[in-house]
This record gives C-alpha cells, structure tokens and sequence, in this order.
C-alpha cells in the first residue's frame, strides 16, 4: 500500500486510522502503513478481513473489557494474532487517584489535570492495569516485521484507543497540540466513515485548522502527556522505569517508527 491515507474505510468500521506522518524527533515523521488505531472490528465483513490481511496487519491488540469482548469479539483474518490488552482494571471502580499521591521514587507530584476525563486517563496511566496493557502494545511493535503492521482498538476508537495512541505518539516525539488534535479527529472523521467517504487533504487540513484543543475535550488528553511530563520528567522514564523496557528499546522504537 503506497497511499497514505488518515482514515481508511471499511465495511465494518468507521473509525480505522492510519498514526502516520506526524512530526516527531529529530525531524523525522511518524511511518505510514504500520500503527493503526481503530473502533470495534466485531462486525468486520469478508472483503474488511481480506484487506486487513493484504495490508499485513498480523496484531490485533483488544483494548476492551472482558465483558465488550465476549459480546462482541472481534473477527480475526488471516494471519492475525489476537491480544487481550484491555486498560481498564475489572476488579475495580476505577477511583480516581488521591489529590497527594507522591511518585516518591522519581521525585515528582503528580500533576492535577482539568476535568473528569483527563483525570480518567491520567488514572489508567498510574494503574498496573494501563501499564500492563501499555506494555503489550510496545512489546508488540517492538518486534513487529518490517514488513508488518499492528492494529488496537476499544469500542469507539476514541478513549481507551486515544490512550494509547497518545502514549506512542509521545514515545515518538510528537508535540502535545498534535496529539490532542489526533485524539479529536475521532469526532470530526466519524461522519466520514459513516459514508463511507476519504475526507480530501484539503478536507483534512481544514478539520484540523478548526480543532480548538484547548477547550473541552481537547484538554482531556493531557492526562496522559502531561502526566509522562510533569510526573514521571517525561516518556523515557516512564517507558524504561515504569513499563520496564531499556533505553536500547526506545532507540529500537524510535529507528522502527520514525523516518
């Protein structure tokens, strides 16, 4: 596939993402045609699962509950290798964390982030469910082929999902505005999958041009940049200290993602 392409259509989707051509470190931008965020893939048509197999997509990390998954499991293709990577802890409420909780090892106050919301994904980034899901994810992409490409999705495509992708986003060096305006895309493109239509560039410029990130929902997704910021002094620590990879895997992650 040589088309780079933001939102790709499907029979069973309306919300399958392409995380390419973003700005990241040292000049370089996010792979096309290797990371895809996407909604629930459990009604998925013969020709979607066909497709996913020619795009060589052979993971399929499923963000959701267990209950989500039982209802409406997801229809596997050719080739596709499907991981339980649900992020919310199921034994739980899901209480947010206490206003003085201390990261006493790194040195640093967890940062108070506007609204329900970011508080949500804030927590999820704290709990040893978020990480243990968050460290399937990049253990996956960590030893995809080059010539393969790796999919996760919730329900929407836009919470749980947006986490994560907020999560590789950062770990690829792409700025906060551009990571909140990737998260509201999942509003502005859903009409487009619906149709069944490819918004223009010109269309897609235009979407991302009107995005006001700092309002409303738009804040929501700093519970997760500016958590990795502010509380852990940034992804690197986190990635290494908290999910428990080495520096030589973040430069493994960066060399297989960015170009």
């Amino acid at each position: 596939m040589t088309d780079n392409k933001r939102l790709i259509t499907f029979d069973g989707t309306v919300n399958f993402r392409d995380i390419g051509g973003y700005q990241g470190a040292s000049g370089k931008k996010t792979k096309w045609h290797k990371i895809y965020r996407a909604d629930s893939l459990s009604s998925l048509s013969d020709n979607d699962q066909v497709r996913l197999t020619e795009m060589g997509v052979v993971i399929d990390c499923d963000l959701r509950s267990t209950h989500e998954q039982t209802i409406a499991p997801d229809k596997l293709w050719e080739g596709a290798k499907y991981l339980d990577c649900h992020v919310y802890a199921e034994n739980s409420q899901g209480d947010l964390i206490e206003d003085d909780h201390q990261l006493d090892e790194f040195l640093h106050q967890i940062p108070k982030v506007e609204g329900y919301l970011g508080q949500i994904y804030q927590n999820v980034l704290l709990s040893k469910e978020g990480q243990a899901a968050f460290r399937q994810v990049f253990v996956q992409l960590l030893n995809l082929a080059p010539d393969k490409a790796l999919v996760y999705h919730c329900s929407a495509g836009k919470d749980r999902t947006g986490m994560v992708t907020a999560l590789i986003l950062t770990g690829l060096g792409v700025d906060d505005k551009t990571i909140a305006q990737d998260y509201l895309l999942t509003n502005e493109l859903f009409p487009y999958g619906l149709r069944k239509q490819i918004p223009s560039d010109s269309d897609m410029i235009k979407l991302v041009n009107r995005m006001n990130v700092t309002a409303g929902e738009g804040r929501a997704i700093k519970g997760i940049t500016q958590t990795l910021r502010d509380g852990f002094g940034g992804f690197d620590i986190y990635f290494t200290k908290i999910l428990g990879f080495t520096q030589e895997d973040l430069k493994k992650l960066r060399s297989l993602y960015l170009e």
